[in-house]
């Protein structure tokens, strides 16, 4: 649900429009996470469904401004408030892949953890330069420094993975 609470979160600081509301979206999030302007709109039904805001007047584009109601401000402070466990994240398609590689006997396993070695590498070095080039503040760099640590642990875990599988031979 982060995409329906980050946009209660930006609401709290006041009335948007879904476009503004994606592109600060993405501005906080370092353009990390882009968002698809039709899903902002259909988050924005769903969160007045809920009474979590309420559309106000059309500005002078013809679009409407929407306001985070007091319902919509306790659930924002409620996901605050709530730490993020480890089972409302989705499984790790790598971690899967690579057991299943094991499991499957005839994979290269050592081939598929070069392969993502090197494309996390890729990776790693692209968000160093990202985050060298980051001009959003505060959020933008923690999503980056957060990006940079997920991919540094990544490439942890593969050479742990490597020596696992040494050791079985």
């Amino acid at each position: 649900m982060p995409v329906r609470h980050g946009l209660l979160a930006l609401l709290s600081a006041g009335p948007r429009h879904g476009y503004q509301l994606r592109v600060e979206f993405e501005a906080s999030t370092g353009a990390t996470w882009p968002l698809n302007i039709g899903q902002v709109y259909t988050t924005l039904s769903r969160l007045e469904r809920d009474g979590l805001v309420a559309p106000g007047e059309s500005d002078e584009q013809g679009r409407v401004v929407y306001t985070i109601t007091e319902t919509g401000r306790e659930e924002m402070v409620r996901w605050f408030s709530s730490p993020v466990v480890q089972s409302d994240r989705p499984r790790d398609e790598l971690v899967i892949k690579l057991a299943m590689a094991v499991a499957a006997k005839k994979v290269d396993v050592a081939e598929v953890i070069h392969k993502q070695r090197t494309a996390t590498m890729r990776t790693l070095q692209q968000l160093t330069r990202a985050k060298r080039a980051a001009t959003e503040g505060a959020a933008q760099r923690l999503v980056l420094d957060s990006m940079i640590f997920q991919a540094e642990a990544e490439q942890r875990w593969l050479d742990h993975c490597e020596s696992v599988l040494k050791e079985e031979r």
